[in-house]
């Protein structure tokens, strides 16, 4: 069978391999490689085998359908200085496999359609509003944040546990949204990280604004104001945070924004809970999963398709497919997948 150039191309992001380093791995020059690549040659079968295995990827990765790239400039990613370009694109190329399961899920089930607003422009407090507003939020805490994206039509997926140093991103991809988290954060990192990038998928803009729309969707103005926390002292911040899921820090920072606390008193309980050690790190709560991911696998489970199958199906390797869907992968039983099925009937989602 032919090779797939466009395949290969993201097995080798993935991996974070230039050239010449698979080219030597496989034991084939970098020039055939390239040629391979740009599809001017057909590799050998035990040359393909060579690259399946180098790359780790099943080798009816590499001769299946050609794949189109997330393109370079639809993900932002936090502190681009500190990552290698080679890493960026390990997780770019790890985000396009997830797309491939948010395609083939898209096929099996009906899922709620996009409704995440596109608001360029405007300022992050109002459109925290107004994202509120539309989604029906009131001034009450988001209850569970990758819940709530998932009912407005967002897909949520873990990044792979390789891809650690990238923090959470988002894209559009056919007019739908994706969110991948990092879950090697805390709990309520992870909760500020979701509506970080929501923020993003609705203003189009930078860390700073996407920052302040997170701070404003999860800690709504009227609603912190209400709770009396003028001039609040550390120890009742680390009580109230509890009502907004957020970290300690998270929640002085905005009680500062909103002229609750005076620079000198912002800066006291910014001291106070360093020297509790909250600002590298505090007590978590529950970590919040999929409940798109976890409804799929409980259906597939139930007509005898395990996620071994599903993984065949998209030519990925189990690990790579359990690294994307929050360790939810459930335990294998005997199926096969059906992608030929009839659609499946709609989830119910919970916000």
């Amino acid at each position: 069978m032919e090779i797939t150039p466009s395949r290969l191309m993201l097995a080798r992001k993935r991996r974070a391999m230039t050239r010449a380093r698979l080219a030597e791995n496989v034991g084939i020059s970098a020039r055939s490689l390239s040629a391979y690549e740009q599809g001017t040659r057909e590799p050998p079968a035990p040359v393909l085998d060579g690259l399946a295995s180098a790359l780790e990827v099943p080798a009816s990765f590499l001769v299946a359908p050609d794949i189109e790239e997330i393109p370079v400039g639809a993900i932002s990613y936090r502190a681009p200085s500190t990552i290698t370009a080679s890493r960026r694109d390990a997780a770019r190329s790890a985000a396009r496999l997830a797309v491939c399961l948010s395609e083939w899920i898209d096929e099996q089930f009906r899922l709620p359609g996009p409704d995440v607003p596109s608001l360029p422009g405007t300022d992050p407090e109002t459109c925290a509003e107004v994202v509120r507003a539309r989604w029906g939020l009131g001034e009450s805490p988001a209850s569970n944040m990758i819940h709530l994206l998932e009912a407005h039509g967002a897909r949520v997926f873990s990044l792979a546990p390789d891809c650690a140093d990238v923090d959470a991103f988002s894209f559009r991809w056919n007019g739908t949204p994706h969110v991948f988290l990092n879950t090697a954060m805390t709990a309520e990192r992870s909760r500020f990280d979701a509506a970080h990038e929501l923020g993003h998928l609705v203003m189009h803009s930078g860390e700073r604004d996407a920052d302040r729309f997170a701070a404003a969707f999860l800690m709504p103005r009227s609603g912190v104001l209400a709770k009396g926390l003028h001039r609040a002292t550390h120890d009742r911040i680390l009580t109230a945070r509890h009502t907004w899921k957020v970290s300690a820090m998270a929640l002085t920072q905005r009680l500062h924004e909103l002229n609750l606390l005076a620079d000198w008193e912002y800066r006291t309980a910014c001291v106070n809970l360093s020297r509790m050690s909250y600002r590298s790190g505090e007590p978590g709560g529950p970590r919040e999963s999929s409940q798109v991911l976890a409804k799929v696998f409980a259906a597939l489970r139930a007509d005898g398709i395990t996620a071994p199958a599903v993984a065949r199906d998209l030519h990925l390797t189990p690990a790579e497919f359990a690294g994307h869907v929050f360790g939810l992968v459930p335990v294998a039983v005997k199926g096969q997948a059906r992608v030929s099925s009839p659609r499946r009937p709609g989830l119910q989602l919970i916000t």
